[in-house]
């Protein structure tokens, strides 16, 4: 065994990986011993097929598949005990890698290409500004709020005629050309239907208006394009959709209409609970304000998160081993063609630019992040989640078990422990600089990303 490095250029470096027949002939061996035990092929007793014949049908096979595991395992090592800050992952050499020839190779040399995270310095002092724009909460915002909230906990009631953005039910039965009802064709009672969702916009004019009992004939699939939610509907199978020709009658049954709860203390109660100190409507707005404040410094946060990587970015005095990232981004991601990265470059080289200075931050500060302290991010995640269907004072436990299930999840809990740190760099960066903060309303706020 035998692995070299050779640098190139302060960006790019080859290493060479040599794997001898001493290194894995044992392991080929006994894997293939066991496999003799095991083998039953017609002819022979089990455990008595010939080695030769064992060695034939699986050695090449396992050759690979025990190479392969040295090489993987002493390149890692290589880079851990060298201390190499590779960007990416080592692609195979184009130019110098010889093929591999299964069958007659004893030998066998890998040559990979690497790439070097540049060395750089990062100045965050109190001489640099930084834009902070907070979001001034007026009373529209407050209104929009309350709105909301009656929204969240209105009521369907009975109405007399069918109005546009309301849903009513109704019987469906397929129909002949004359309009007859087709014996033993597709029928479904007490359909709920939204008239919003109807995407036949003359049939959907048609349905406005219509009262109890009245009957209209359309076609369906004109009308619900999606087998699948024709499906839902009728209750038959995605199969039987795709095949529904024709019309059908409708008979409407009942008509929702929606009402928007009372802005009163029932309301109050329900949005935050019996024991609620919320009385008036004063107390509602003044709590609704405090709400829609805590939610805008989230904004403020990310906006300043992106006016921080844009600065930085361009002040980073470092390049980057372009050519290798492209190769990468292409080798790692199948949804990529060269053409895309080759068009979207400058934004795929703004982003690795801004992982590599958070990556200096985190690493310079000794940033850490405990488990502990993103399951409180996951409860709280949790909190905000239910707090938007109006679920202000859900149980402990119920936010517990929510946190629990995503700390479960290796992908979110991995997204969650990104953020986490992002937070924090975020924080540290408002530390370090100077922040001009700058109160802005909500239409000068969504400008502010237009720029973009």
């Amino acid at each position: 065994m035998n692995v070299t490095r050779e640098n190139i250029d302060e960006l790019n470096g080859v290493i060479k990986v040599n794997i001898e027949k001493a290194d894995y002939e044992a392991t080929v061996n006994d894997i293939l011993r066991d496999y003799r035990k095991k083998a039953s092929l017609p002819g022979f007793r089990p455990g008595k097929v010939p080695a030769g014949l064992v060695k034939k049908m699986y050695g090449k096979a396992v050759l690979a598949e025990e190479v392969n595991k040295i090489l993987s395992k002493e390149l890692t090592k290589f880079i851990v005990d060298e201390k190499i800050n590779v960007l990416g992952e080592p692609l195979p050499n184009e130019e110098q890698q010889s093929a591999i020839d299964w069958d007659k190779d004893v030998d066998f040399e890998f040559v990979f290409d690497v790439a070097y995270a540049p060395e750089f310095k990062l100045s965050l002092d109190k001489r640099s500004k930084y834009p902070y724009y907070k979001l001034e909460v007026d009373e529209k915002m407050i209104d929009s709020q309350v709105e909301a909230y009656a929204g969240r906990f209105g009521d369907n009631e009975e109405a007399e005629e069918v109005a546009e953005k309301e849903t009513f039910r109704a019987d469906l039965a397929q129909v002949d050309a004359e309009g007859n009802v087709v014996e033993e064709g597709i029928s479904a009672n007490d359909v709920l239907i939204a008239v919003d969702v109807i995407k036949d916009e003359e049939f959907q004019k048609e349905v406005v208006g219509k009262k109890k009992d009245d009957v209209l004939v359309f076609d369906l699939k004109k009308a619900f394009p999606s087998d699948q939610e024709v499906a839902h509907m009728l209750n038959i199978s995605k199969e039987e959709a795709e095949a529904i020709e024709g019309n059908f009658k409708m008979t409407v049954k009942s008509i929702n209409k929606f009402v928007a709860a009372e802005v009163n203390e029932e309301l109050f109660k329900k949005a935050f609970g019996e024991e609620t100190e919320v009385k008036t409507v004063e107390d509602f707005r003044a709590t609704l304000k405090t709400e829609i404040e805590e939610g805008t410094v989230q904004s403020s946060d990310y906006k300043f998160l992106l006016d921080s990587k844009d600065i930085l970015v361009k002040k980073a005095k470092f390049d980057l081993p372009v050519e290798f990232l492209k190769r990468w981004l292409v080798a790692t991601n199948k949804e990529l063609t060269s053409e895309q990265i080759e068009n979207d470059w400058a934004n795929f080289e703004d982003d690795l630019k801004w992982q590599l200075i958070k990556d200096k931050i985190i690493k310079d500060n000794e940033i850490k992040v405990t488990d502990e302290e993103v399951r409180a991010a996951a409860i709280e995640m949790a909190a905000m989640q239910f707090r938007q269907y109006g679920m202000a004072n859900v149980p402990e436990e119920y936010l517990n078990n929510y946190a629990d299930q995503m700390m479960q999840k290796e992908e979110d809990r991995s997204r969650m422990f990104q953020k986490k740190y992002e937070d924090k760099v975020v924080e540290f960066i408002k530390d370090k600089v100077n922040v001009d903060e700058k109160t802005v309303n909500q239409e000068e706020f969504e400008k502010l990303f237009e720029k973009k």
